[in-house]
Parts: C-alpha cells; sequence; structure tokens
C-alpha cells in the first residue's frame, strides 16, 4: 500500500473548505493514517519547499504557508501518489482540469489550496517532515 502527504494549505483552511476535500479524498477511497491542523515555522516551510530554493518565488511561498493553519494529511492508498497529484489538478488553477481542487476552489497560482507529493521519495520525506512515526496508523 503506498502513501503520501498532502495539506490543506492556509487559503483552504480559512476558506473552510478542509471538510469537503477530506470527503473528496476518503470517498475516492484513500484511507486518513495521519491528521492535524498546525501553523507551520519558517524552518519547516523552508525544509518543505527546499527544492525551491532557488527559485524567485521561494519567499512568498514559505511566506504564504506560514500565514494560517494548514491541515497536513496522511493518505494511504493503490496509487495514492498519482491519484492525489490528478484530483488535485495543475499548479496554476487556470489550466486545472474541471472537476479537480484547484479548478474548483483555487484562485490564483500563489494561492491554489492543497499541495500533495509529486512522487513516492518526495512523500517520504515530507511526511517524515510533518508526522512522526506514532503518529500515523499502522
Amino acid at each position: 500500500m503506498e502513501r503520501t502527504f498532502a495539506m490543506i494549505k492556509p487559503d483552504g483552511v480559512r476558506r473552510g473548505l478542509t471538510g469537503e476535500i477530506l470527503v473528496r479524498l476518503i470517498k475516492k477511497g484513500y484511507r486518513v493514517v495521519g491528521l492535524k491542523q498546525l501553523v507551520i515555522s519558517q524552518e519547516l516551510a523552508q525544509q518543505h519547499y527546499a527544492e525551491h530554493k532557488e527559485r524567485p518565488f521561494f519567499g512568498e511561498l514559505v511566506s504564504f504557508v506560514t500565514s494560517g493553519p494548514v491541515v497536513a494529511i496522511a493518505l494511504e492508498g493503490e496509487g495514492v501518489v498519482a491519484g492525489l497529484r490528478q484530483m488535485m489538478g495543475a499548479t496554476n488553477p487556470a489550466n486545472a482540469a474541471p472537476g479537480t481542487f484547484r479548478a474548483d476552489y483555487a484562485t490564483t497560482i500563489g494561492e491554489n489550496i492543497i499541495h500533495g507529493s509529486a512522487n513516492e521519495q518526495d512523500a517520504e520525506r515530507e511526511l517524515g517532515l510533518f508526522f512522526g512515526s506514532e503518529e500515523l496508523l499502522q
């Protein structure tokens, strides 16, 4: 069984979309094996988005993700990494397919509701950043 990391970003939490997103993930057949709401520290945000450190938008990204509560989610299921990415839609909501989280709910590329691990290696790293092993269901 594959696992991945998802995060409802501050805009999604602020707009009350947490329940809707969780319902859609569960209805898809994914199992929530870890769930918590938190405000991310600067340090954690920089670790989480480390691959974007040299990009011009890195500072804005870190600032945004630390601007309010997020909901960290550990998901389990067959093909969950790719499945979640498909459910999220394109990073830019203007390019996201109808029915995806970003097409349905996101307003801008900078505030696009949800993060999901890009691949299995990122999923393992990101799950480790946000959850201790004792916080995940077996």
